[in-house]
Order: C-alpha cells, then sequence, then structure tokens
C-alpha cells in the first residue's frame, strides 16, 4: 500500500480546518501576508478606528513599531495594546489578539507560502489570527520520522522566520500518525520540549485529524495561546504548558468558579507543578470576587526556590517574607492579589494579636489557598487554625505524592481528609510515556552478611543497631565502592550525586572516611543542626562537623561561607549543584524534596526509605535532559526492593512496576547484541561502511549505530560494565571505529546544503557521542550563576571559570574561549543581576563577530558584505565559493592563492567560533 503523500496530508488538514471554521486564504508570498495583514488590522480594530483604516503612511509606521523584535519582545506586543499615533495626532490603543475573549478573534488558513530571501523556503500550513501568522504545521508523508519536520523547523527558524513570522507562537510537526506541538523561542529548541496532546485522561491524541479536531479547534487553539502559554522572564523564553498541566488548571479553576470545595492536584514529581499552580493562581487572582490567593510552601527550604521558580514566570508576582509584619502588610496591600508565604508564617499572623485588624479583614471574604507539596503533615497541623478564621476560604492542594491509608500521617488523615477531591491525576507512569521524565534504574548493594528483614522492627533493633551500620569497615567499603564506580555514573564528570544517609552522625562518618581515601571527586555534606542537642560521647557538636565541612568547601570554590552565614552556603550549594559543580553531596533530609537539577542523575541511599520519601527522594535524579542521561540511577546499600515495588506500585496506581523501573543489565546487554548485529549485517567490518554507496544504506547504518551507541550508554551506568570484547560481542577499539564512521558520515551530510537527500533531515544524535564535562553549554551555566551584585564573589567565580576555561578540551569551547573570556573581563563587571545574560552575551558575540569579519575583510581587501555572504553560504549549505573569492581579489597569482587560501580558513574558523 502506498503511502499517504504529503500533499494529500496537506489538503486533509487544510479541508479540515475549513469545516472547522477558519477562513481559507492564498498567501503565495510575503507581500501578500503583510497585505492580508493590514486587512485584518484593520477590520479587527474597526471601532478604535472609528471606521477609518489605517493610511499607507500609518500602516507602515505601525509595522515599523511592532517588527524587528526578539520572539520573546514579539510575544509581549502580541498581548499588549499597542498605542499607536495618527497622522492627525490622535492616539489609539490597536489590539493585534484577544486574549480575554479567545473566541473573537479572526481566524484564517494558509498554506504553502513562499518566502524569498538568501534562500527560498515555503511553508506548509500557517494559522493566521488577525491576519499575523501565529501557529506553523510542518507536514511529512506517512511513513518518514516525524523529526524530520521538527528539522526543517530548526532551519527555518534559522534563515527564514522573519518580519511577521516572528509572531509565531506554536509549532506543530505530524507525519499523519504522530502528531506533536511546541513552543517558539528566540534560542534552541530541543525535540525533549516538544510535547503530544491528550485527553484529561493522558490518552495521546497522536492522529494529525483527531489532533486537529481537539488542540486546533479554532477557540482552543486561541486559548492555548491566550492563556496556556507562559512568557518566562528570567531565560527570556516562551514555554507552552503540557495537556495534563491545561486540564489540571481546568478542573481547579471550574471547582474554585462553581463550588465552595476543596480539591487538590496529584501531579508526579518532576511533571511541572510549579508552572501548573502558578497558573492557577495567577487565573485565580485575576477573578474580581477573589480578593486574596495566597500561595502556601511548607519548608524555608523551599522558599527561595519557589520564589525564583514563580519569578521565572512573572517578576515580582511574589516576595519573600522573611518577617511576619512584611506579610501582614502584603495582606493589607489591596494591589497584591497574590502572595507566596510559608504556612507558619500565616500561622504566626493569625496568632498575634496585634495583627488581628488587617487580618480580620479577610474573615468573610472570598480567599483561595494554593498549598504546594500538600503532602507534608505541616499543613494538617495548621489547616484547624486558618480555616478557622478564613470563613469563606477554600483550599487547593498539589502534591506529587498524595497520603493514602499506606501512608498516612502521623496523626492518621490523609490528603483526602483535607482536600475532599482529586482533581487531576498524572502520574510517574504517565510521566515516563510521555517521556517528560526519566525511569529509574536501581541496585541493590548487599553489605551485610545477615540474614534479617530490615523491616522486621521486632528483630532489627537487636541486631541491625548503628554500630553495625555505621561500622567503620562498612562504611569504608562503601564509600571506596562509590570511588570506585561514580565516574561510570556521572558520565565522565557530567552528572553528580546525592547520597542519602540515615543521620547526621552517619553523614559525618562518610564524610571523614571519604576525606582519608584516594580520590579526585568534589564531596560536601549539609543538614541543619541542633542549637542544643545531645553530644554526650562525641568529640564534637555537629555544628563544628559542618563548620569544617565549610571550611572545606571554601577552600575548594573560594568562598566565605560559615554556619552563620548558612543561608548563603545553603544557596551556594543549590546553585552549583545545578550546574554539575559538586560531584557528591552527602544530605540526611535536605535536598530530598523540592529539589530540581538536571545534571542529577544519580542519588547514593545508606538509610530506610519508603512510600512517599522514597519516591521524592528517587526523583531527584529523573529529570530529563539528553540522550547521555537514560535514567535516574538508584544505588542502594540497604535492601529497599520491597519497598520500592511498593511505593512504584502506591503511586503509579499499577501492579506492572516495570512502567518505571528500566530493564536489568542483562536485558540492555540482550538489545545491545542484537543492535550489533544490525550494524555488523550492513558493514561486518567498520572498513567496510566506506562501501555503502546508497543513501538509504548509510541512513539504516545511522539508525542502527545510534540505536546500539544508546543501549551502550545504558549499560554504562551498571557497576558490572566492562568494555570487554568477549562479553559485548565487539571489542573498544572496532567500536570507536565505527563511531569514527558514523560522525564522517554526519559530517559529509552537513556539507550536502540544498541538494536533495534522505540524510539531511535524520537524527544524528551526536550528543550520544560526547559527554566531555566542560563544554560552552557548562560554561554558559556557570556564567548565568554568577553573583553580579557582590563584587568579590563575582571576581572569584570569573577567575575560576577562567580556569575552567585554561583547561577545556572540548573542541566547540577551545574555539569560544577567547570570546567568553573577553566577555568576562570586559562586559561581566558592567552587569546587575537585572541583566539577562543570554540576552548580553548574544549581543557582546555579534559585536565581536561584526568586528572580526571588518578587520580581516580589510585586512585582505575584500568587501565586508561579501565576506559575510561568503560566511552566510557557509553556514547554510556548507560550501566556500573559492571561485567566487579569487575573483574578487585583485592581487598577482602567488599571491592570491595564498589569500585565498586564508580566506577559507577564516570562513571556516569564524563559522565554527560564532556558531
Amino acid at each position: 500500500m502506498a503511502y499517504q503523500s504529503e500533499a494529500q496530508l496537506e489538503k486533509n488538514i487544510i479541508e479540515q480546518l475549513v469545516r472547522q471554521g477558519y477562513e481559507p486564504i492564498e498567501v503565495p508570498n510575503y507581500e501578500l501576508l503583510i497585505h492580508n495583514f493590514r486587512t485584518q488590522l484593520n477590520r479587527f480594530n474597526e471601532k478604535k478606528l472609528e471606521g477609518q483604516p489605517l493610511t499607507d503612511d500609518e500602516f507602515s509606521r505601525f509595522l515599523t513599531q511592532i517588527e524587528g523584535k526578539s520572539i520573546f519582545d514579539t510575544a509581549h506586543i502580541l498581548r499588549n495594546k499597542q498605542v499607536f499615533q495618527r497622522n492627525d495626532g490622535t492616539e489609539v490603543y490597536l489590539e493585534l489578539f484577544n486574549s480575554r475573549e479567545w473566541c473573537k478573534n479572526i481566524f484564517q488558513v494558509t498554506s504553502q507560502t513562499t518566502v524569498e530571501g538568501k534562500y527560498k523556503n515555503r511553508y506548509d500550513v500557517t494559522l493566521l489570527i488577525n491576519g499575523l501568522p501565529l501557529v506553523q504545521i510542518e507536514l511529512k508523508r506517512r511513513g518518514l520520522d516525524f523529526k524530520e519536520a521538527f528539522n526543517q523547523i530548526q532551519r527555518y527558524r534559522k534563515h527564514s522566520f522573519r518580519g511577521l513570522y516572528r509572531f509565531l507562537q506554536l509549532f506543530v510537526i505530524s507525519n499523519g500518525v504522530d502528531t506533536k506541538y511546541f513552543a517558539n523561542s528566540d534560542g534552541d529548541i530541543l525535540f525533549g520540549y516538544t510535547f503530544y496532546w491528550s485527553d484529561p485522561l493522558n490518552n495521546r491524541i497522536t492522529n494529525l485529524s483527531d489532533f486537529t479536531m481537539t488542540f486546533l479547534e479554532k477557540c482552543h487553539m486561541a486559548k492555548v495561546i491566550a492563556r496556556y502559554m507562559v512568557l518566562n522572564e528570567t531565560e527570556k523564553q516562551l514555554m507552552v504548558m503540557r495537556p495534563y498541566q491545561v486540564y489540571a488548571v481546568e478542573a481547579l479553576i471550574k471547582r474554585a468558579l462553581e463550588t465552595k470545595n476543596n480539591g487538590y492536584v496529584w501531579h508526579t514529581t518532576g511533571s511541572g507543578k510549579t508552572l501548573t499552580s502558578f497558573k492557577a493562581s495567577q487565573l485565580l487572582a485575576n477573578e474580581p470576587h477573589i480578593k486574596k490567593v495566597f500561595f502556601l510552601v511548607d519548608r524555608k527550604d523551599l522558599d527561595s526556590q519557589t520564589l525564583t521558580e514563580f519569578n521565572k514566570f512573572e517578576p515580582g508576582s511574589v516576595d519573600m517574607t522573611e518577617k511576619t509584619d512584611k506579610l501582614v502588610k502584603q495582606v493589607a496591600d489591596t494591589t497584591r492579589p497574590m502572595i507566596l508565604t510559608t504556612i507558619q508564617k500565616m500561622a504566626n499572623a493569625l496568632k498575634n494579636s496585634r495583627y488581628a485588624t488587617i487580618m480580620d479583614q479577610y474573615r468573610n471574604e472570598r480567599v483561595i489557598f494554593v498549598i504546594d507539596e500538600c503532602h507534608r503533615s505541616q499543613f494538617g497541623k495548621m489547616y484547624k487554625l486558618i480555616s478557622q478564621h478564613f470563613q469563606n476560604a477554600q483550599y487547593f492542594g498539589f502534591t506529587g505524592t498524595p497520603r493514602f491509608q499506606e501512608n498516612k500521617s502521623q496523626d492518621g488523615r490523609v490528603t483526602a481528609d483535607l482536600f475532599e477531591k482529586c482533581l487531576h491525576t498524572y502520574l510517574i507512569k504517565d510521566a515516563i510515556h510521555d517521556g517528560n521524565v526519566l525511569g529509574f534504574s536501581v541496585e541493590y548493594i548487599k553489605t551485610l552478611n545477615v540474614n534479617v528483614d530490615e523491616e522486621d522492627q521486632t528483630r532489627i533493633h537487636g541486631i541491625l543497631t548503628d554500630e553495625v551500620w555505621m561500622h567503620d569497615e562498612r562504611v569504608r567499603l562503601i564509600a571506596q565502592n562509590i570511588i570506585d564506580h561514580h565516574d561510570r555514573k556521572a558520565k565522565n564528570k557530567g552528572y553528580i550525586s546525592l547520597f542519602a544517609v540515615e543521620s547526621i552522625p552517619m553523614l559525618i562518618k562518610y564524610y571523614d572516611t571519604f576525606k582519608k581515601l584516594n580520590h579526585k571527586l568534589k564531596i560536601t555534606g549539609i543538614f541543619t543542626y541542633g542549637a542544643n542537642e545531645e553530644s554526650e560521647g562525641r568529640d564534637e557538636h555537629s555544628r563544628e562537623s559542618l563548620e569544617r565541612m565549610i571550611v572545606d568547601y571554601n577552600h575548594l570554590y573560594g568562598t566565605n561561607f560559615s554556619t552563620d552565614k548558612f543561608p548563603g552556603y545553603f544557596a551556594d550549594v543549590s546553585k552549583r549543584l545545578k550546574t554539575a559543580q559538586i560531584d557528591i553531596l552527602l544530605v540526611v533530609k535536605m535536598f530530598l524534596t523540592g529539589f530540581d537539577s538536571k545534571p542529577l542523575n544519580t542519588l547514593y541511599v545508606d538509610k530506610n526509605l519508603k512510600y512517599h520519601d522514597l519516591i521524592q527522594a528517587y526523583s531527584r535524579t529523573n529529570r530529563v535532559e539528553k540522550a547521555t542521561k537514560p535514567y535516574g540511577n538508584i544505588v542502594c546499600f540497604r535492601s529497599l526492593k520491597k519497598n520500592t515495588d511498593e511505593a512504584i506500585r502506591l503511586f503509579s496506581e499499577t501492579s506492572n512496576i516495570d512502567d518505571v523501573l528500566m530493564k536489568s543489565y542483562e536485558e540492555y546487554l540482550g538489545l545491545f547484541k542484537t543492535s550489533l548485529a544490525k550494524v555488523q549485517a550492513l558493514a561486518p567490518l567498520p572498513s567496510l561502511v566506506d562501501d555503502l554507496k546508497r543513501e538509504e544504506e548509510k541512513r539504516d547504518f545511522i539508525l542502527g549505530f545510534r540505536e546500539l551507541t544508546k543501549y551502550l550508554v545504558r549499560l554504562q551506568t551498571f557497576n558490572e560494565f566492562e568494555f570487554d570484547g568477549t562479553k559485548l560481542g565487539i571489542e573498544e577499539q572496532v567500536y570507536e571505529d565505527y563511531k569514527s564512521k558514523y560522525l564522517r558520515i554526519y559530517d559529509e551530510t552537513k556539507k550536502i546544503g540544498e541538494k536533495e537527500s534522505i540524510l539531511t533531515n535524520v537524527d544524528f544524535s551526536i550528543e550520544l557521542m560526547h559527554t566531555d564535562r566542560i563544554n560552552v553549554s557548562y560554561i554558559m551555566n556557570l556564567i548565568r550563576n554568577i553573583n553580579f551584585d557582590d563584587q568579590d564573589e563575582r571576581d572569584k567565580t570569573v577567575k575560576m571559570i577562567e580556569s575552567e576555561l585554561n583547561h577545556a578540551d572540548n573542541e566547540e569551547l577551545r574555539l569560544k574561549a577567547d570570546l567568553l573570556k573577553n566577555f568576562l573581563r570586559k562586559v561581566v563587571p558592567r552587569m546587575t543581576n537585572e541583566d539577562s545574560i543570554d540576552k548580553t552575551y548574544n549581543e557582546f558575540e555579534q559585536q565581536e563577530r561584526v568586528k572580526e569579519i571588518e578587520s580581516f575583510a580589510k585586512e585582505t581587501s575584500l568587501v565586508r558584505e561579501d565576506l559575510t555572504s561568503f560566511i552566510e553560504e557557509y553556514e547554510y549549505s556548507g560550501i566556500i565559493k573559492q571561485q567566487e573569492i579569487s575573483d574578487m581579489l585583485k592581487l598577482p597569482l602567488l599571491k592570491k592563492k595564498k589569500v585565498v587560501k586564508r580566506v577559507i580558513e577564516f570562513i571556516s574558523e569564524h563559522a565554527k567560533r560564532f556558531a
């Protein structure tokens, strides 16, 4: 049976969109896109323009006012009314998009718009709202990987999405069978941030016709743009919510507006609850009859992270309330509809009689409480006090691990006792299936030869005492095991780990043991000590132990913390965990809940965990990052298999734990050998890859070797892995030779340019081949975390980054090293914490690029514009027009040859440096 063609797919979707109410329009080129926009702008703003359409001059000025901005700034322009002065001096407020009554926009659909620039591009299907292209749909025929459509959009973004195409908010990619959507951005877009749409029960909607009927229904599509996109102010990027986030917010809003009942949302840890709860809080706060929305967090440790996350979405929307009187001041401020605070501070404000007048103002008002991590017992303790005061309040909780009868809180209550109804669920098995979080690979390492059930409390106290768990030899053997295998877990220092232990004394013992052993790992510890703790029988108070660790930390990182400056130490540790600067952090309870770090991929465990505590701790490791992080690694030095299986069954509502746990080493080894057989069937030896002439054969080799490497990456995380040819079926050198051939085909494909080739859209997954820790991304993360407002700290960090640059062996980073050093020396000293690192660096890089081109053009007597043109051609097609360069140089033959060679080297090197 023949595959449905791309043209037929396009015809079908346009016909369906027209049936759904979109107005069909032919827009064959950019000039007619502008013409149509002018028509719809006048039509949409007819009342504001009082029947007087914009004149030629006015429209030209308005176009200049809204064009030429970044995608992020353009997204703001789309959502805000534009103040415009007409030729007669009067001001009008022109609207580009109605985000309040989203169905009242003008919806059009067009196809095959050709945009002529340096290269000609023809776009498949474009959805226009009020004449602006807001959604771009790219199609591939059935049978092709729809990632080819994603790669095509990436090329369009780089080369031709200019002018009004800066207003694009969403992209849709489909091959008819699989369909995904994702948000536009100024920076790189990773395929991992493309999403399937689904129904409220988390059933995927992948077929293009079904997707068009649901997601692209015109009112729904406009509502997504109006309500369910977020402008991340910290990172200056657009975000679009995933389906389960949208459904949860809608269910919560419906519950709040139509009833007086409470409710909770059960979304697995790592699925983006902060964004979901923020959107719900924001939308509720905008309701005129709701007087206040209080967002409550449970622990002070979470304040700074939650604050940072919220202010990503709306700067200043929340403020830290260090003192109760500041909270009360915010409560009194009628212009502040939403407040972030802790449960404890809210309770203190209610208890203190001097705040009664202000707090009593809201006793009978309509207020909403949104409680983060509502599975924690603290809210249960404070609930009675808060509910007695606020007579007309509603409570909505968010949790990844609710309390059930099996894991009920100490007072015997479950989550439903406080929050009544679960409004929406998105479980860990759903998130793993969707690729929104990773599964877990759990290894159990026996450290005691004692035949006893560690959960049998009748025997455990008599046998497995602290004396046994903390025996010097046991602690030393575990520490040595971690040292021996950590580099494999960390992908040669690309990733980091937490080590969760039973108690503070155990943490101290492990820390001191690691210090005695031979290794180059950066290891530190963190815990909160008791001011008046029992210290009988100990050589030092735990505060003294922590002080020692902080002294070591200061020496390692050039900081100046102490136990008196613990909040600063905590924040610095948190920052370094997120940028992979600490190899192993020893913890007892801290960082095991509510902490997200993509480079964190391993949790070592020497403590008893069960139910919500176990899932919360494990889930620190399963944030999606890139292909070299296939799952979260858990290494248990206690017998936690039974607890692990029980927790997964409870929080996945499944009897099949294989939905969450990854395969065993033996299973991955079998898959590796199957993939190896496929590769060797195509080319029995690496040298025979050169004999693959047909592009179909090369494609099969690429896909086969990519799969082989994917399984190798999984195998390498297991302790038992060693590159043994007799066990794997291939020697390491032979594998490396195959890899060289793979990379050669990749390099050749990059140079194919505009020639039609089935290889240009193949996903090579190059990131699987490289695991360098110190690369451009790593350095940029370090720069992003500079505290510009503290000169001493800033200078120390800059010095440390320059040291890292001097030791880099990553090719891409070596090319950019001088650029980055100049940025650190010339620009960073003038920056503040309010500045956008990415925007400032991109502007600096662009200025340096222009200077470099101007300087070299002057040196070689080339016209700057011509040199720029040659560079752009090379960046797009991989072709350097040697003859044209030669023709432009008016030099004697021998000298010309030398200069041409220099120009070719410059173009190649320049393009790589500024890629």
